[in-house]
């Protein structure tokens, strides 16, 4: 069926209805396309088509593959390297944009300006993942939060005891951090591993566009620190509770 279109649009072009009619064209009237070169060509419209708003699947104008190819000699980007002797330089930049005037939709760059540009879209991604990264932390954060508030109302026997026998208020604080550094250590002990060992496979997969595994050691290294900063933050409020309780009101407590 496809191929059969084909041979019956020949040099012919089909287009969407709103085009035609913004454009007063009808079938059989002449409509010329322009390459980004300068080239133009001449097709006949052959037919007109409507299309859903909501998700349109063909663009305005719809020509034959063969002369989409005729037209538009290089249809997909392309980028080609250039070694220059002495190095990238303002008067090779000029020559060059001069000897490609022809093409405006070409951009020269040198090498350092190329690998910043590609490194802008993976830098992209990575911030996303870094506020995912961030949401998580802050999730976590509430969680041990509720943790620790818990435990220090179901602790409040045990804390007047130790207070009892002799623990400070400072030291009563310091156990309660103690213990929510510990929280957070185990999760970044678990996730970090499990983090690194998920990009191996994804890098694994996907080797074949020349992406590798590279163990980035001093990012886990903040991130440890990021947890232990989290579980610091967490446990303000739960031990400023544990330091204030009432020695009496709670060995009393049941």
């Amino acid at each position: 069926m496809e191929a059969r279109n084909r041979c019956r649009l020949g040099g012919g072009a089909l287009l969407d209805a709103s085009y035609a009619s913004a454009h007063h064209l009808t079938i059989g009237s002449p409509i010329t396309l322009q390459t980004s070169a300068g080239n133009t060509r001449r097709f006949v419209v052959r037919a007109t088509y409507r299309l859903p708003q909501a998700d349109p699947v063909l663009p305005n104008v719809v020509v034959s593959q063969q002369a989409f190819d005729r037209t538009f000699p290089q249809p997909q980007d392309q980028e080609v390297l250039v070694d220059v002797r002495g190095g990238a330089n303002p008067a090779t930049t000029a020559r060059l944009q001069h000897a490609l005037g022809d093409y405006p939709d070409t951009t020269i760059q040198t090498r350092a300006a190329w690998i910043k540009t590609q490194g802008q879209s993976v830098n992209q991604i990575l911030d996303l993942f870094y506020v995912m990264l961030a949401l998580a932390v802050i999730v976590s954060m509430f969680g041990m939060v509720n943790t620790l508030v818990l435990a220090v109302f179901e602790r409040t026997r045990e804390l007047g005891m130790l207070r009892a026998i002799g623990l400070s208020r400072r030291q009563t604080r310091r156990m309660i951090r103690h213990e929510s550094v510990i929280t957070a250590l185990i999760g970044a002990a678990l996730g970090l591993p499990l983090g690194v060992f998920l990009a191996a496979l994804a890098t694994r997969g996907l080797a074949n566009y020349g992406i590798g595994f590279h163990l980035p050691v001093p990012q886990l290294v903040v991130f440890l620190g990021v947890a232990v900063l989290a579980g610091t933050a967490a446990a303000v409020l739960p031990a400023r509770r544990a330091a204030r309780l009432n020695v009496l009101q709670a060995l009393q407590y049941e």
